[in-house]
């Protein structure tokens, strides 16, 4: 008889990744603490640690004023994000010259599809296996990577975050719910903090309450069908997700201390804006909305948002811009984090025509700006209001985004 939940699946998690990468570019680093971080100042957080630093508790989010205190010898790499990039398309190629990538999940998470005589449980961990020595033979032996392997994406994934570092986790029906129990409710793939708490008012205040509760508990718990997708893809069924589509497109940044006042602000605000522009442009997308955010040393926030007819066009999007800081009321505090997004998207192909369009159109314009920053590279030409920003905001990785170096580079 056929085996209902065959191994369909070879989930890739590489560990500690940004630290990772400075470890593998910079062979000083290896074996000793490492904490990744946006600029060199203590007011700002880890972006990444590496597992030497992690033993001390660091992790993604420390203050670095508190991760220098955890761990006195710790060494602080600013990011270097084209470095983060450029590994990552060599990850790509490692893995896919001994299985195809199914599907590149974010910046440092891949999956692979097992098919045929792959899917026999000794088959595909040799192919595991294969894949971590060509990793490490071809990228480097810094960058290594933790293996699930399962019936379903979900708990190739689930499988991949419970043995870490370089780790390989086989799951299959016989090893559920055992191999999750030990888990929290928000390890599992899908519980952030609103859901973990919509859980235990609901009385699932563990894994193996999750795994025990009905698929029609968890239906209400979610409040709609993705509480039953939970629900098979605990049980190795093959689940199937509707496509996403983007909603946002934006960016934030940590201000250096010689950008905190409000003129370097705005100035990297309107950085933020060009760049988000080009990208919307690149999606073929339009927005009809702006939010804009600045945090204050002392906690204090100034958010605000406005509406505007659909665009992609550079132009309207300052003058939004312009129209919410002139409304700004004074804040008499130290500025230290932007961060801009242009939201209610729709495709380009779907724009609605204007019978009476105002103004001239600047699609022309936008056109030459974005080729000639393509060709000539960082802030060839720009709008003004970006002029005091042009050092700031270079190029991030956001957990699901990776930028394109021709599109976002800053190098």
């Amino acid at each position: 008889m056929e085996n209902p939940f065959p191994l369909r699946y070879l989930f890739i998690d590489f560990n500690a990744y940004f630290a990772s990468c400075e470890q593998q570019v910079e062979p000083k680093l290896r074996g000793k603490p490492v904490a990744v971080v946006p600029m060199d100042a203590d007011t700002t957080s880890c972006i990444a640690a590496s597992y030497e630093a992690k033993k001390f508790g660091i992790k993604t989010g420390t203050l670095v004023r508190d991760a220098k205190k955890m761990c006195p010898g710790l060494i602080c790499v600013p990011a270097r994000h084209l470095i983060y990039i450029e590994y990552h398309h060599k990850l790509i190629e490692a893995v896919e010259s001994c299985l195809p990538v199914l599907k590149v999940m974010s910046i440092d998470e891949m999956v692979c599809e097992l098919t045929g005589s792959q899917q026999q449980r000794e088959k595909a961990i040799a192919l595991a296996n294969q894949i971590k020595q060509t990793i490490s033979r071809n990228v480097g032996e810094c960058l290594r990577c933790s293996i699930g392997i399962a019936p379903n994406i979900f708990l190739s994934k689930t499988g991949s975050d419970l043995q870490k570092p370089n780790g390989l986790v086989i799951i299959e029906p016989k090893d559920l719910p055992q191999c999750l129990i030990k888990m929290e409710l928000r390890d599992i793939y899908g519980v952030g903090a609103r859901m973990e708490q919509r859980l235990r008012a609901s009385g699932i205040n563990t894994v193996l309450e999750l795994w025990n509760a009905s698929k029609e508990k968890l239906h209400k718990v979610w409040g709609g069908i993705e509480g039953e997708r939970l629900y098979d893809n605990l049980r190795c069924e093959v689940v199937y997700s509707p496509p996403t589509h983007k909603s946002t497109v934006g960016h934030s940044h940590v201000l250096a201390p010689d950008y905190r006042t409000e003129e370097k602000a705005y100035a990297t605000l309107h950085r933020l804006l060009q760049k988000a522009a080009l990208r919307l442009r690149k999606y073929e997308l339009l927005a009809s909305a702006m939010y804009v955010k600045i945090k204050y040393l002392n906690g204090a926030r100034w958010v605000d948002e406005i509406s505007f007819t659909e665009t992609q066009d550079t132009v309207p999007f300052i003058k939004a811009l312009t129209k919410m800081w002139e409304r700004k009321k004074p804040v008499y505090a130290t500025p230290i984090k932007v961060a801009i997004t242009l939201f209610k998207l729709k495709e380009e192909k779907n724009k609605t025509p204007q019978l009476f369009p105002f103004g001239r159109s600047s699609e022309a314009l936008n056109a030459a700006l974005d080729k000639l920053n393509s060709i000539y590279k960082k802030n060839t030409v720009y709008f003004g209001g970006a002029h005091e920003a042009l050092d700031s905001a270079p190029m991030r990785i956001a957990f699901t985004h990776i930028p394109d170096p021709e599109v976002e580079g800053d190098e």
